[in-house]
């Protein structure tokens, strides 16, 4: 029971800072201008390629033995053609709907991240040495969801969507993380060995939308705005790089 506490508490910490960084769509004008739009989907471009390399594929890669780039592979190619396909039924349903897109792949992204945070969670109550390593990694985590959380929102009020309703989902996508960690203690025998598979098919999905949907948004119109596009997208790309580096 204590180690499902401490899972529960240390993913809802990293839930608490999606949720504090979706919050910035409340200042998110309706009527965005155009170019504030571009600006709004290289950053969050940027974010989500650089979390689904340093937060996504090099944690699966390091805790795979072996063929340590099987999973990675696999995972990558599995979750970029589960996206292409919710994306082409979406396009013919409604045409298109990247803001949806770039939620769900943020909320998957959630879940392998909720899990590697649990289980540190959980051992951290069987031994007491490794508390100061599994706050850290909580820590850390959170520290990189606020930057995503604001990923998961602004392409959604890009899309028409409520500032309400927009924060409401962005935050709801960290909702993942505390889903994933109670869950990864609850099966850790079977969640573990999983975890690189996991890992490896959110970055497939992140990098799908990204490639997609989110550059040709950031970088589309004139040449002054796919110029400031592509500067947006390598800010958000060396921000969550130096977030996810600098607490490990």
């Amino acid at each position: 029971m204590q180690a499902i506490t401490l899972a529960a508490l240390g993913t809802g910490f990293t839930f608490l800072m999606t949720a504090a960084g979706a919050a910035v769509v409340l200042a998110v004008r309706r009527q965005t201008p155009p170019l504030l739009e571009q600006l709004f989907l290289g950053f969050a471009a940027g974010v989500m390629t650089a979390s689904s390399v340093w937060s996504l594929l090099l944690p699966a890669i390091e805790m795979t033995p072996g063929a340590a780039w099987l999973p990675a592979a696999f995972g990558v190619c599995a979750g970029a053609l589960v996206l292409a396909v919710a994306d082409v039924r979406a396009a013919r349903r409604a045409g298109g709907q990247t803001g949806t897109l770039a939620w769900t792949a943020m909320t998957l992204h959630n879940i392998p991240e909720g899990m590697a945070v649990g289980l540190a969670c959980a051992m951290s109550a069987a031994d007491g040495a490794l508390t100061a390593s599994a706050a850290a990694l909580a820590l850390g985590v959170g520290l990189q969801n606020f930057p995503e959380g604001a990923a998961a929102a602004l392409p959604l009020r890009r899309s028409g969507m409520s500032r309400a309703r927009s924060f409401l989902l962005g935050a709801g996508s960290g909702l993942a993380e505390p889903a994933g960690g109670v869950l990864a203690v609850c099966a850790a025998g079977l969640a573990q060995p999983v975890l690189p598979w996991l890992l490896s098919f959110a970055a497939g999905a992140m990098l799908y939308v990204v490639t997609k949907e989110l550059i040709p948004g950031a970088v589309g119109g004139g040449r002054r705005a796919a110029y400031l596009g592509t500067a947006a997208v390598v800010f958000g790309f060396v921000l969550m790089m130096a977030l996810d580096v600098a607490l490990g």
